[in-house]
């Protein structure tokens, strides 16, 4: 048989229900090969019609026997797969896809992922529709974390950090000289001084992709710089004084900082805007999903102004006095100031009062820094101590001493903790898990005063602006080695550029989603409406209940006269009583009525002859009276 009759036997065999074993193959064979002799010695007029004109009427045809239905084969089928089912084991996930949940844990957003024979937990509800969509929606979200979680695989870059050797050597005590002994070319060229000593000290920032630089001197100087590259792109001064300075959402438009407003720039220097009601300003910071800018200054207020429409969202007074420090929380966008007497407070700017309060220092509080998870918080005050706190229950964990407050605080995407106090730069890592005993790294730069420190993103380089000009040095393992393409990207072209600005703008988030835990959105209520107002009721009952016990209703009770009864505060019961009636008011007023009457009665009658001329308007007058 060639290979095309063997298919087609097959498939034959399939359609009648049996198995394809080989057996059956050369039983069915045989089968044909005797029916091709039967047919060869029967005679011609009895064969098969060869056209539809040779074949016999419909009602001439013999019924031919029915075959047998092959139901035993079918009945032996699936008790044999019962039996194997029930012997086949429950497979566990392998070591590749235990590897790939633990990853998966970051990207779960209330949803646990399964793999191997693990059946993931069924959701109940009402409707019989719904039921399978909302089955299809989780078993989609579940395959994107897998995903997500799959794709971190192909993330070849692994983070390294600076160990020593033996237990007498110390990282601290590693210079730059001698780490860049051991760098490659590109990684040493990223140590270099920048000797600006006559517009100084320098406030700096990197923006998202750690790409482009910002420096401003506080004798106004600003420059704009592709310090990977060493290519200039824009340098002006402004004359007048500097205090801090901000990159919007890309390397297009950057704000500063200056005496008296806060101005608004392109990147090739020229003025785009000047924010009058920013009034003395002296930190910022930009919320880059909302597109609002956050600034703080002289006059103590906190104000919101949405860059894309220029309208203020929203203002807010503390009442802390002036301030300068300001730190935008990366997690929920929550803006953290720190005031004179040692208060943090967090901001949203739709709601008048801070979202929370949290006394951290003794004395003003003089930097703060914010990780990316959000979840830790390092602030260093005037008393000298530098306390790292768990946002997410406001209490210390750690507590470091510098010689001298430190006035600039950072921390890298990797978890590492910088600090510039004095002429020193002091790098600890893991310091915000648990308390190290020494540094992991630190420079000494002698006749200079350190006023700000910044990671560079997706990079293992911390750069300080100091009175001197500006310093760039190698921290291993401080910046993320693999990037998100669509989050920032450290070589993204013009094309992607202006990509990105659109989907950011399209994806722009309304002020009102800042709160401190931003999963709230999207959150259903299981109550039921009727469960809701009766709990709504009972509150309102609870609470009546304790105002009356604490005797806020007593005015609106009926009291008898005492003394004292001329005070403002019974002049004041009294008048609302008068609008409140009740049996004993009614009595009152009754009474008052018959007696009005009686008095009326008793009024003696004036004769006709003694009214006169003008005795009609009399009896008028009485009769209205």
């Amino acid at each position: 048989m060639s290979v095309t009759d063997k298919l087609a036997l097959r498939m034959h065999t399939e359609a009648e229900g049996g198995s394809f074993s080989k057996g059956n193959v050369s039983h069915t064979a045989r089968q044909e090969d005797a029916d091709h002799t039967n047919n060869a010695d029967d005679s011609d007029d009895e064969r098969a019609p060869r056209t539809l004109r040779d074949a016999p009427a419909k009602s001439d045809r013999t019924p031919s026997a029915k075959k047998p239905k092959q139901r035993d084969n079918k009945k032996r089928s699936k008790s044999s797969n019962k039996d194997e089912d029930s012997k086949k084991k429950k497979r566990e996930p392998d070591a590749i896809e235990k590897e790939i949940l633990a990853k998966s844990e970051k990207y779960q957003r209330g949803l646990k992922p399964t793999m191997g024979d693990e059946k993931p937990a069924a959701i109940k509800v009402r409707s019989k529709k719904a039921q399978p969509k909302i089955e299809h929606e989780k078993r989609r979200r579940e395959i994107a974390i897998i995903d997500a979680a799959r794709s971190e695989m192909l993330l070849t870059e692994q983070a390294g950090y600076l160990e020593a050797e033996g237990e007498m050597e110390r990282t601290y005590k590693v210079t730059q000289d001698q780490l860049a002994d051991s760098l490659d070319i590109n990684s040493r060229a990223k140590i270099f001084d920048l000797k600006l000593e006559e517009f100084g000290p320098y406030v700096m920032d990197y923006t998202t992709n750690g790409r482009h630089l910002l420096l401003g001197g506080r004798k106004g100087h600003l420059a704009t710089i592709d310090w990977r590259s060493g290519r200039l792109g824009a340098e002006f001064h402004v004359r007048e004084t500097i205090r801090d300075v901000c990159w919007l959402h890309n390397e297009n438009l950057f704000a500063v900082a200056q005496k008296k407003y806060a101005y608004i720039y392109d990147h090739s220097g020229a003025e785009v805007h000047c924010l009058q009601k920013h009034v003395e300003p002296t930190a910022l910071g930009f919320l880059p999903f909302h597109f609002l800018l956050a600034s703080t200054g002289m006059t103590g207020r906190l104000m919101y102004q949405d860059v894309t429409e220029g309208r203020i969202i929203g203002e807010h007074k503390p009442g802390y006095g002036p301030n300068h420090v300001l730190k935008v929380n990366p997690y929920n966008a929550v803006v953290h100031m720190g005031h004179g007497n040692g208060i943090v407070t967090m901001w949203s700017p739709r709601q008048s009062q801070p979202l929370a309060k949290m006394l951290c220092h003794k004395g003003p509080v003089q930097a703060m820094a914010i990780d990316r998870s959000g979840t830790y918080m390092a602030t260093s005050g005037l008393d000298g101590s530098l306390k790292i706190w768990d946002i997410r229950n406001f209490k210390a964990l750690h507590e470091y001493s510098t010689m001298r407050p430190a006035q600039s605080l950072d921390i890298s995407q990797r978890g590492l903790l910088a600090a510039g106090w004095g002429a020193n730069v002091t790098v600890w890592k893991d310091a915000l898990v648990t308390k190290v005993d020494a540094p992991y790294m630190k420079r000494l730069l002698p006749s200079t005063t350190v006023s700000d420190v910044r990671f560079v993103p997706y990079d293992d380089v911390l750069g300080y602006g100091h009175s001197s000009g500006l310093s760039s040095i190698v921290i291993p393992g401080a910046g993320e080695p693999n990037f998100d393409a669509y989050v920032a990207n450290p070589f993204e072209t013009t094309k992607q550029r202006q990509e990105a600005e659109v989907k950011q703008l399209l994806d722009k988030l309304a002020p009102e989603t800042i709160q401190l835990d931003p999963t709230f959105i999207g959150r259903l209520d299981p109550r039921s409406r009727d469960q809701r107002q009766l709990e709504l009721l009972e509150e309102k009952r609870d609470q009546y209940a304790k105002d009356k016990a604490g005797g806020k209703y007593l005015d609106n009770e009926v009291k008898n006269k005492m003394k004292g009864r001329n005070s403002s505060a019974k002049r004041f019961a009294r008048k609302r009583l008068n609008n409140i009636m009740d049996l004993k008011k009614l009595n009152e007023i009754e009474s008052a009525k018959k007696k009005q009457q009686e008095s009326e009665a008793k009024r003696r009658k004036i004769p006709e002859s003694e009214k006169g001329a003008l005795g009609r308007f009399y009896d008028e007058k009485r009769s209205t009276a």
